[in-house]
């Protein structure tokens, strides 16, 4: 194929040294393919531009030196294409095509990368931009390598670039979030930049209000609060910010643009993620959703339609989304409908027209590309088909001249050709790949996994390869394939760091022989294979990482291992590495890669550090010295080893044997120490990580924990607790209260001293204004004493009352003397002090509720402490009375004493506490000490178990015992009566005595006890229940001075709210000002605009003039050029000077243009420039010596040949002159616009500011106070209340309330009166309703009367009265109308099929029309352009030629009267002349006869 490359970039290469060139380059596009003209694509590939012709699939390949190639764009009408490179400071290329010779260099100031690149269709522009940290969009014309404009404000990345197809003037710029368009201007030779947002609905496809932010229009009035302000005044915001700021609950999402396209009227067809389809008019750039039509029902998969990309055909656009089908939408007017335009296998991630739209190119998401040809039989052919993924592996197949193998991570394998690159096939093995390699002894191939197998392949006919066999490995992915140079072995390389070895012979299936292990992270393995050797030795090469080092491990593999495997491997397939010889060697660099030279005794190693390959020599002999001296104890070692595999052997089999719970598991038995300590490693990590976030957990919490106990508790110097009574539900809560900082203190000892300042100087001055005189100053000077004497009392006392004080914080001993009047705070000063005051009262008040609250509890300490004395007291009473009642103990409750929150008690403990083991031995020895001490002093206690005995335990019987007090019985009390003695008999009645003395006794101490217990009992209840009718006092007194913290709190919150309406409105005005700043920075710049532009037009206007006038010298000097020739034949060569040859221009053929939707273009500079060519080149065939007149000499032609040409030249100019020239007038009216526009604004800022201080000013007049209303008194609803008491008095309440008791008093006269009369009237009116009903009904009867006399009876009812079989009768005639109607209905069809056909006839002839119209209205356009060009061109010409023109018929109209004047004056005198003669020849022929 061929290649291109830029020849001042050409690598030099020593002579005689050998060069690599590009024979082929295959890659799938993964940027949008490209027309370059109608027969050939492009697309970018790597480091490479591929073309691909679409009828020969011939490729062409365009390298780019500099690197990988970033966006690519095409010309059509040029043929060029462009494309940047990704490199630092990046830049764009211009190569022509087919030649593919580099045109042009864009150099520009992007510091990383280039994503957008686009042609303009007529003209030569390119657009570009740039991503960050520029994000800059500019315009250059790539004809002369010049940036017209840029503009580097964006500051966000864009999807879509497009130049509008039929102004090159306008460019849209689209990403996720927005739509943007450019328009350029220009202006003599500067061009500027003028952008356009769009303002898209929400994602529902609604429109919100979207106001204006600057000068808001919709603020609600607020007669009472002061002005409301825009919400950027409310956030503070004074700068540019503060134009589009939105609170987050003003933010809608909005709808995602997709792809957008243009339409041949410069409207905008934007496609949406959310599947609405947006059209952006070109009038005003206004958006519109259009209303999607279903003719179906909608399809469950298929009914949400997502346009990725959009292409814009005649009535409608083709878009296609993720679902693999292109759809083509029928626009009409404000809706469309969805068809079904064509089906591809893929998602569609392009879409895009063919110059000529005869084609349709479609790129998918995976690469591959389809062409739709249209026509009577539309077909589609698959241009490109695009692999599934990038390539992972690639391998030549045996003997590596015509065939190659590819791989991709999917598992796809494809054959290529590698003469021409042509593709051959494919195979999927369906499961993701890493590596592949061919084999070079067999036709066959292995493929790597990710799940650790190997897939075999059979490549004997490359056209239909086939999966032969599989082989599963290990669990780890497969890293690296490589067949030694025989092919006799096959070495896979896994991730966890295992070679396995296997037979590459396909009738062994590709058994597997053993694997060595190696180090995890083989970058390399290699092999030494030779024709006249036995062995394969491989070198495996893996890192060092924290020693920054390399490691190589070499080993051997004898032709006979397929043979001879199973000796060679262990019961796992380990290969021995005494068998295998292998060897560990150590690299001092970090090599990248190494190879083993054929003679096994050299490494070369490339190490990325160096830019060289290094040697390193493999030292064999001291090797074999050291195996062979200690092959003895290796010997034993491996006998030990195999000792102790079979003692595992057996305690793996007895584990078999045992329960489930004392087997181990498998793993357990590994002899592999490093496993082993890994393992316990882990565990270890796994538990110290959990400690950790159990540790980290509760740090966490008990930060909290601290932090709330700082805030709420330890800071507090009154720590919030609540008091409750004893047998009421009523609680009261004293205020929690902050030490106030040394700063407040600092601002509250300022005030005082500043109102005392203020209120000693408003003193001096009423005294100085009431006493100016000085015979009073002794007077004075006696009662200053007695001034400092009352000014504690003066001090104490308020200057106004209450009501205009707005609370009552007088009543808890809060002096108010220091404060200034609600009516006088208009000073942002006066209301901070204000507030600073209204806080020492708020905290004063606080602080006195509290000191009563403290008393209260205190008393309640004290009630608490005298029940629990008391309640000793009964608690005896009732043990001794044995009543078992409870006694009523009161305790503070947790609300009442909160501090015990902050303790947490063993009993709230649910876990068991954990006891160490040292503890816990030391708590069982303390509780045997403690028994042996009991058991001891119980041993020998004689004393005390003789008291016990005898006297109950005490020596001494109280007062308190008579109730436990018991007479023994006498002993022979057992015994019956008749048997007792006179003795015991009297024994017996001492018995009853004594007992009847001690029940007399214990009856009157019980009695005494209960008294006791009530006067107790009572006492308590009556100490409790003071106490609650004290706290009961308290509490109103709570709701008192929570009430008057509101009230102060409330002062305080209005202040606030004026200070913040203060604040808003100086940042309101903070913002006009810079606004107005801004605006007259702009109003300055537009002004130089202006003045530059006016400048450039009269520069421009004169060179125009002045090639007009050397345009008419030269039309008026043609004949004096030519004065020497005859003048019939300078007429002729006039009439050829003025002769212009008329140039075709080249038409679309007629199937082409019926296609192409937007009609012939704008024409571009290279287009005017080839016409003028055409005309130059048919002036050449009039210069032809055979056009020249007859008779005239061929010098003089010549020299007409080169007068004329000059002409035409001249004439181009003056056109050229005149298009510029009305570009600069539509410039310069453009700039004038908009300076009027920032005229207007600025004119409106300074009314806003107006308004804004009139507004300020009667805010800091009308003030908010604060007025106590008597309670009870009817307060009315806002809408009531007047607002304006600019004229309104105070008054005392008593004169009010005796005019409304009068008024109330006439009010109930006037309303006893309406009632009586409400009565009669109801009366009147209700005889009235009853006359009117009978009347009613007397007409009623009447005309029923009426009726039945005038009953109409027809003939059908007499013919049903008369007719016997009337039923019959009916379906007869009905029979016979439905047989008429049958026939009417045959009619009607008839007549229907008629008015069809001749509909259809119509609806032809109509699209005939329609197309006919539609070339009319192109026509008519181009006509209109026409006109309006030359209207331009008499408007700017027009006056001039006018008054020239008209001078000149005056001059000519002078000299015509001149001459008539002189011919007039000459025939009159020939007129007096002749009758002088007529008279004399009269008088000579009739003489006169004289009378006598």
């Amino acid at each position: 194929m061929e290649q291109s490359r830029e020849p001042e970039e050409h690598l030099h290469i020593a002579q005689g040294s050998a060069s690599l060139s590009v024979r082929w380059v295959q890659g799938f596009p993964k940027q949008n393919v490209h027309f370059v003209n109608d027969n050939t694509i492009c697309y970018p590939s790597g480091n490479f531009i591929i073309f691909i012709n679409i009828e020969t699939k011939k490729k062409t390949v365009l390298q780019c030196i500099n690197g990988i190639v970033g966006v690519v764009a095409t010309n059509v009408p040029y043929e060029v294409v462009a494309f940047s490179d990704r490199k630092l400071k990046p830049v764009i290329y211009i190569y022509n095509f087919p030649e593919l010779t580099r045109r042009t260099k864009l150099k520009g100031h992007i510091l990383l990368d280039y994503t957008l690149l686009t042609f303009s269709y007529c003209g030569s522009y390119l657009a570009s931009y740039s991503s960050l940290p520029e994000f800059e969009l500019t315009i250059w014309n790539w004809e002369s390598n010049v940036i017209l404009c840029k503009k580097s404000q964006l500051d966000m990345d864009m999807s879509q670039m497009t130049f509008n197809p039929m102004d090159w003037h306008q460019l849209c710029l689209s990403s996720p979030n927005s739509v943007t368009v450019w328009t350029i201007e220009r202006s003599s030779e500067e061009h500027y930049l003028k952008a356009k947002s769009v303002k898209l609905p929400t994602e529902d496809g609604s429109f919100f209000n979207d106001e204006d932010f600057i000068f808001p229009s919709s603020l609600p009035k607020d007669p009472i609060y002061g002005p409301v302000l825009p919400l950027s005044a409310i956030a503070g915001l004074v700068g540019k910010e503060a134009e589009t700021f939105k609170p987050k609950d003003d933010l809608y999402p909005l709808l995602h643009p997709t792809m957008h396209c243009w339409t041949p009227t410069s409207d905008l067809y934007v496609g949406c993620e959310e599947g609405h389809l947006l059209l952006i008019k070109a009038a005003n750039w206004d958006v519109t959703v259009l209303n999607r039509i279903e003719d179906r029902p909608p399809m469950d998969e298929r009914s949400f339609i997502s346009p990725v990309t959009l292409a814009y055909q005649k009535g409608g656009v083709l878009a296609s989304g993720i679902d693999g089908f292109v759809y083509s939408f029928i626009i009409q007017t404000l809706d469309y409908k969805v068809e079904d335009f064509l089906e591809v296998e893929e998602p569609v991630g392009q879409l895009m027209f063919s110059p000529s739209y005869k084609m349709l190119l479609i790129q998918t998401n995976k690469g591959s590309v389809y062409i739709y040809t249209f026509g009577e039989e539309p077909t589609l052919n698959q241009v490109l088909e695009a692999c599934d993924g990038k390539f992972q592996s690639v391998d030549f197949i045996t003997p590596g001249n015509k065939y190659c193998m590819t791989l991709t991570h999917s598992g796809e394998v494809c054959v290529w050709s590698i003469e021409g690159g042509s593709f051959i096939s494919r195979i999927h093995l369906n499961t993701p790949a890493t590596v592949l390699a061919c084999s070079p002894s067999s036709l066959s191939a292995a493929v790597g996994a990710v799940d650790g197998s190997v897939h075999f392949l059979d490549i004997r006919d490359v056209e239909f390869p086939q999966a032969i066999h599989r082989a599963f490995l290990s669990e780890s992915s497969v890293q690296h394939l490589l067949y030694d140079q025989r092919g006799i072995y096959l070495l896979v390389g896994t991730s966890e760091g295992y070679i396995f070895v296997l037979n590459a012979n396909p009738s062994s299936l590709f058994q597997i022989l053993g694997f060595v292990e190696v180090g995890k992270g083989i970058l390399q393995v290699s092999s030494v294979s030779l024709l006249d050797s036995d062995i394969v030795e491989v070198m495996v090469l893996s890192p060092l990482l924290e020693l920054g080092r390399s490691k190589l491990e070499i080993f051997t593999l004898p032709k006979i291992l397929p043979q001879v495997y199973t000796a060679f491997a262990d019961e796992r397939g380990r290969m021995r590495d005494e068998l295998i010889h292998k060897f560990l060697y150590e690299i001092e660099h970090s090599l990248s890669s190494a190879v083993l030279d054929f003679r096994s005794n050299q490494v070369y190693g490339f190490c990325s550090e160096v830019p060289y390959i290094c040697s390193y020599l493999l030292p064999q002999q001291a090797i074999r010295m050291e195996v062979k001296q200690f092959s003895s104890k290796r010997r034993e070692i491996k006998q030990g080893i195999k000792a102790l595999a079979k003692t595992v052997l057996n305690m793996m089999e007895e584990n078999e044997t045992v329960d489930n719970i004392a087997k181990l598991e498998q793993w357990e038995f590994g002899l592999d120490l490093k496993e082993l300590e890994r393992l316990r490693d882990e565990s270890e990590e796994e538990i110290d990580k959990i400690r950790k976030d159990v540790e980290m957990h509760n740090l966490a919490k008990s930060y909290l924990a601290e932090i709330i106990k700082e805030e709420c508790w330890n800071s507090m110097t009154v720590k919030g607790r609540a008091l409750k009574c004893f047998h009421i539900p009523c609680v009261v809560e004293n205020f929690p209260m902050k030490a106030r900082t040394d700063e407040e203190l600092k601002e509250v000892k300022r005030v005082l001293q500043q109102k005392k300042i203020e209120t000693e100087c408003f003193k001096l001055r009423k005294d100085i204004a009431e006493f100016p005189s000085t015979v009073n100053l002794d007077k004075k000077h006696h009662e200053e004493e007695e001034e400092e004497e009352e000014d504690d009392v003066a001090v104490k006392s308020t200057n106004f009352p209450n009501y205009l004080l707005g609370s009552l914080s007088t009543d808890f001993g809060v002096p108010a003397s220091l404060f200034s009047s609600q009516l006088e705070l208009h000073s942002r000063e006066e209301k901070i002090n204000q507030i600073i005051l209204l806080k020492d009262i708020i905290y004063k008040v606080k602080t006195a509720f509290n000191n009563e609250f403290d008393a209260a509890y205190k008393q309640k300490e004290f009630e608490i402490a005298r029940v629990r004395e008391r309640n000793v007291r009964i608690q005896e009473i009732i043990l001794d009375l044995e009543l078992g009642e409870p006694v009523w103990q009161p305790q503070f409750d947790d609300s009442e004493k909160p501090e015990r929150t902050l303790v947490v008690e063993n009993s709230e403990i649910t876990a068991k506490k954990y006891i160490k083991p040292w503890q816990k031995a030391r708590i069982e020895l303390h509780a045997i000490h403690e028994m042996e001490d009991w058991l001891q002093s119980q041993g020998s206690n004689t004393r005390r178990r003789a008291l016990m005995d005898m006297m109950g335990g005490v020596l001494e019987v109280k007062k308190e015992d008579i109730l436990r007090m018991v007479i023994p019985p006498p002993a022979f009390i057992t015994k019956p009566d008749a048997l007792w003695s006179e003795e015991e008999k009297k024994h017996f009645k001492d018995y009853e005595k004594k007992v009847k003395d001690l029940n007399e006794e214990r009856d009157k101490y019980r009695k005494s006890l209960e008294a006791e217990l009530k006067k107790l009992q009572n006492s308590i209840q009556e100490s409790t229940q003071n106490f609650d009718e004290y706290l009961k006092r308290l509490f109103e007194r709570r709701v008192k001075a929570e009430m008057v913290v509101n009230q102060e709190e409330l002062k305080i919150n209005n202040l606030v709210f004026s200070l913040l309406l203060d604040e808003e409105i100086n940042s309101r005005e903070k913002f006009l000002n810079n606004y107005l700043t801004r605006k007259q920075e702009e109003k300055s710049r537009t002004s130089e605009a202006i003045r530059k532009a006016s400048e450039d037009l009269s520069m421009y206007k004169e060179q125009y003039d002045n090639l007009l006038a050397e345009d008419k010298v030269l039309d008026r000097s043609f004949k004096k050029e030519f004065s020497e020739i005859p003048s019939y034949q300078v007429d002729i060569l006039y009439k050829l000077y003025k002769r212009r040859p008329r140039i075709q221009k080249p038409k679309a053929p007629s199937d082409t243009a019926s296609l192409v939707p937007f009609g012939e273009r704008p024409g571009s500079g290279k287009l005017n420039k080839d016409a003028f060519a055409q005309l130059m080149k048919a002036i050449d065939d009039l210069d032809n010596i055979s056009n020249m007149p007859e008779g005239l000499d061929p010098l003089v032609w010549d020299h007409f040949c080169m007068t004329r040409r000059v002409k035409l030249e001249n004439e181009q100019k003056v056109k050229q002159k005149a298009s510029g020239l009305t570009e600069l007038v539509n410039f310069l009216k453009r700039r004038v616009e908009e300076d009027e526009k920032v005229q207007r604004e600025i004119e409106k800022v300074f009314h806003e500011l107006v308004l804004l201080q009139e507004e300020k000013v009667k805010f800091q007049l009308n003030l908010t106070i604060q007025i106590l209303l008597k309670q009870g008194q009817v307060e009315l609803e806002n809408f009531q209340l007047l607002f304006e008491y600019s004229d309104a008095i105070l008054i005392n309440r008593t004169i009010i309330e005796d005019l409304n008791s009068v008024i109330r008093t006439q009010g109930q006269k006037k309303v006893t009166s309406m009632i009586e009369s409400k009565a009669i009237h109801k009366g009147i009116f209700q005889i009235e309703w009853e006359h009117k009903k009978m009347e009613m009904e007397m007409e009623d009867l009447n005309q029923k009367a009426w009726d039945i006399q005038m009953l109409f009876f027809s003939r059908e009812r007499q013919k049903y009265l008369n007719e016997p079989n009337y039923e019959t009768l009916i379906a007869i005639q009905i029979g016979i109308m439905e047989q008429t109607i049958a026939v009417l209905d045959k009619t009607h069809k008839k007549n229907v099929e008629n008015c069809k056909k001749l509909l259809k006839k119509l609806g032809k002839y109509s699209n005939q029309k329609d197309v006919a119209n539609y070339t009319l209205s192109c026509n008519l356009r181009e006509e209109l352009m026409a006109v309006s060009e030359r209207k331009d061109i008499c408007s700017a010409l027009g006056s001039k030629l006018t008054c020239e023109k008209i001078a000149k018929e005056r001059y000519e109209n002078m000299i015509q009267q001149q001459k008539l004047t002189n011919i007039s004056k000459e025939q009159a005198e020939q007129i007096l002349i002749l009758q002088a003669e007529v008279e004399r020849l009269r008088m000579k022929t009739f003489p006169a006869l004289v009378p006598m």
